[in-house]
C-alpha cells in the first residue's frame, strides 16, 4: 500500500514560522510567510478525552490563553470556560414551524442553551464561515440524500430515520470541530448559532453577513467585510482557477500533490472496500437473523438433549447476530463516516488551495498589468517631451523669420525678439454634445467628426493623466494584492499544521475503534458459542444405538468412542 509520511508537506510546526508585523510600505512576497499577528487569544482551552473518539481530542491541542476576558457574549464565555464542554444533538423532531410543509429540525444542546435548526440552517453556516474565513479549513457537513432517492420516494427520503441518525452524528461533530478551532470558537456568527433565542433568518441579513462581498477575491483575506478598501480591490483582476502561475511556491505545490494523492486514496480504495466491507457484514448478519429463526424452530420437533443443544444453538446465532448488528453500527460511526469526513475535507483543502493559487495569480497579473501602464507611461511623456521640443522649434522658427514692421532699428539685439503673431490653440468642439432629438444617422456623422476633430495634444495630455491615475490604483492594489498573498500563504499553512495533527490523531483513534469493535464481537460470540457447545457435549456420543435394556447389555455403559458419520450412513 503507498504511502503518505515521506512526502507530506504538512508536518511544518507553526512554532517555527517566524512571526512579521505587516508593513504598511511594500510586502516583501518572498519573505518567509508567518502567522497572523496576536493568535495567543484567539486558541481555545484543550479539550480532554470525550466519550465519542469524534471529534479527536487531539484536534485542539493548543496552549491554554492567557487571561482571555474578552469574551462577546455568553456562549463563547462557555466555549473558553476551560472545562470539557461538548455541543450535544440531543434528538431530531419533523415540525412545520414557519412553513406549510414538514421538515426535521434537529435540537442542539450547548450548555444551557438549546437551540432548534434544520439542516439548511447547517449548510447556511458553513457557508458563511467559509466566506468570512476564505484562508482556513472550515469543517464538512454530512451530504444530502441522493437525487434519486427523493425522485422514487421524497417524503420517505426526508424521513428516513437512519439518515436523520447519521445526520445528528455528523453534524454533532461538524459542531464540536468549530468549537475546538482556535479562531472558529471566537466567531459571533457561530455563537448566535448556538443560541435559541436568535432568529437565524436575523443573522444571515445583519452584519457581519451582510457586509460580505459577492466575490470573495475582491475582498481582503483577513478581513472581507471590511469596507473602507473594496474600491482599490476593484482594480485587481477576476483570475481563473486553472490561470497558469509563473512563478508558483514550491511548498503549496507538495500540499497540492498530497491532497491529491490524499483524496484519490481515501475516494479509492478505502472507501470502496469499506462500503464493501459493510455491505457484507450487514447480509452475514441478515443470514444469521435468518439461520437463528430456522434453528429455533426446528428444536421445536425435537425432544431431549437434541432438542435443548439445537435450540442452545439458534440462541447462540441469534446473539452472533445481534453481536454483528452492533458490530456493524460501531464499523459505520467510528469508521465509515469519519472517513466519508476526512474524504469532504480533501475537497475543502483543494479549494482552498485554489484561493490561495487565485490571490498569486491576481497580484501577478496585477503586478504585470502595472509594468504595461508604466511603459505606456514612458511613451507618453516621450511624446510629450519631442513634442514641446518641436513647438519650441517652430517657435523660434516664426521670431527669426517674421517681417519687421517700418520704422524699427534694424539694429536691434537679436535678445529683444519682436512679437510674433501665434495662431490661437484649437478650442475643443462646443456642439460635440449630442442635441436632443437627433437621427441615428446624424448621430453616427457626428461622432465621427468628433473623432477626426480630436486634437492630438489634448489626447495626448489626457491619456497621461488618465495612465497616471490607474498606475496609482494599480501601485495601491497591488499592495494590497501582495498583503492579501502574504497573509493567505500564513493562514493556509499554519492550518494545514493544525488540519495534519487533527487527522493523526483522529486516524489513530478510528484505527483504535476498530479494534475494539472486533475484539467485543469475538468476546461475546466466544462466550455464546462456548455455552453452546457445553449444551451440545450432553447429546450421546452414539444416538443410533439400541438401548441397554433391549440389547440385553444393560451393565455396558455407553461407549466413550466418538460418534462414526459412515456408521449412520451404513445403518450399523
Amino acid at each position: 500500500m503507498e504511502t503518505f509520511e515521506d512526502d507530506n508537506p504538512f508536518e511544518n510546526d507553526v512554532d517555527h514560522i517566524s512571526s512579521e508585523t505587516s508593513s504598511t510600505s511594500r510586502v516583501n512576497i518572498s519573505a518567509p510567510s508567518s502567522p497572523p499577528p496576536s493568535t495567543a487569544h484567539l486558541v481555545s482551552p484543550t479539550i480532554s478525552h470525550q466519550s465519542r473518539p469524534f471529534p479527536s481530542p487531539g484536534t485542539s491541542r493548543q496552549p491554554q490563553p492567557m487571561n482571555k476576558n474578552d469574551f462577546c457574549c455568553n456562549r463563547n464565555r462557555w466555549l473558553h470556560s476551560g472545562e470539557d464542554v461538548e455541543i450535544l444533538i440531543t434528538d431530531a423532531q419533523k415540525t412545520t414551524v414557519h412553513s406549510t410543509t414538514p421538515y426535521i429540525v434537529y435540537v442542539i444542546q450547548a450548555g444551557t442553551a438549546e437551540a432548534r435548526h434544520r439542516y439548511s440552517e447547517f449548510e447556511s453556516l458553513q457557508s458563511s464561515l467559509r466566506k468570512l474565513y476564505p484562508t482556513l479549513i472550515i469543517p464538512p457537513i454530512p451530504s444530502k440524500q441522493s437525487i434519486s432517492d427523493y425522485a422514487t420516494n421524497p417524503s420517505k427520503a426526508k424521513e428516513d430515520a437512519a439518515m436523520i441518525a447519521r445526520r445528528k452524528r455528523m453534524l454533532q461533530t461538524f459542531l464540536n470541530r468549530i468549537a475546538r478551532h482556535p479562531i472558529l470558537s471566537n466567531e459571533h456568527v457561530f455563537h448566535r448559532f448556538l443560541d435559541g433565542e436568535v432568529s437565524w433568518t436575523e443573522v444571515l441579513h445583519s452584519p457581519p453577513l451582510s457586509l460580505l462581498p459577492k466575490n470573495i477575491l475582491k475582498a481582503p483575506s483577513h478581513n472581507p467585510t471590511d469596507q473602507s478598501v473594496l474600491p482599490a480591490y476593484e482594480a485587481l483582476p477576476n483570475p481563473s482557477a486553472t490561470y497558469p502561475l509563473r512563478h508558483p511556491e514550491q511548498r503549496f505545490i507538495d500540499s497540492e500533490v498530497f491532497t491529491n494523492k490524499f483524496a484519490n486514496h481515501l475516494n479509492g480504495p478505502m472507501e470502496k472496500v469499506s462500503r464493501k466491507m459493510l455491505k457484507r457484514w450487514s447480509e452475514s448478519a441478515h443470514d444469521y437473523s435468518e439461520l437463528g429463526a430456522a434453528l429455533n424452530g426446528f428444536s421445536l420437533n425435537e425432544s431431549g438433549a437434541l432438542a435443548a443443544a439445537i435450540e442452545k444453538t439458534g440462541q447462540a446465532v441469534d446473539a452472533t447476530y445481534m453481536s454483528t448488528t452492533r458490530l456493524l453500527q460501531e464499523l459505520e460511526q467510528n469508521w465509515a463516516e469519519p472517513l466519508h469526513e476526512y474524504t469532504q475535507f480533501a475537497s475543502i483543502i483543494k479549494k482552498l488551495l485554489v484561493y490561495r493559487h487565485q490571490k498569486h495569480v491576481q497580484y501577478e497579473m496585477t503586478r504585470d498589468t502595472l509594468e504595461n501602464k508604466r511603459e505606456l507611461l514612458e511613451e507618453y511623456e516621450k511624446s510629450e517631451r519631442e513634442a514641446k521640443r518641436l513647438e519650441e522649434a517652430l517657435a523660434r522658427g516664426r521670431v527669426e523669420f517674421s517681417p519687421r514692421p517700418e520704422g524699427q532699428e534694424e539694429n536691434e539685439g537679436p535678445d529683444e525678439p519682436a512679437s510674433a503673431y501665434l495662431p490661437p490653440h484649437p478650442e475643443p468642439n462646443p456642439y460635440r454634445r449630442r442635441a436632443p432629438g437627433m437621427g441615428f444617422l446624424n448621430a453616427l456623422s457626428y461622432t465621427l467628426h468628433g473623432m477626426m476633430d480630436v486634437d492630438p495634444e489634448t489626447a495626448r495630455r489626457n491619456g497621461i493623466s488618465k495612465t497616471r491615475e490607474t498606475i496609482s490604483q494599480l501601485e495601491d492594489a497591488l499592495h494590497l494584492a501582495a498583503q492579501d498573498l502574504k497573509y493567505s500563504g500564513s493562514t493556509i499553512q499554519a492550518d494545514l499544521d493544525r488540519f495534519q495533527r487533527q487527522k493523526v490523531a483522529d486516524l489513530r483513534e478510528m484505527t483504535i475503534s476498530m479494534a475494539r469493535s472486533h475484539r467485543d464481537w469475538c468476546k461475546k460470540n466466544l462466550e455464546t458459542w462456548q455455552a453452546a457447545k457445553r449444551e451440545i457435549e450432553k447429546i450421546p456420543d452414539h444416538p443410533n444405538s439400541m438401548p441397554a435394556t433391549q440389547s440385553g447389555k444393560g451393565a455396558a455403559g455407553p461407549s466413550n468412542t466418538r460418534r462414526d458419520s459412515s456408521a449412520t450412513v451404513n445403518g450399523r
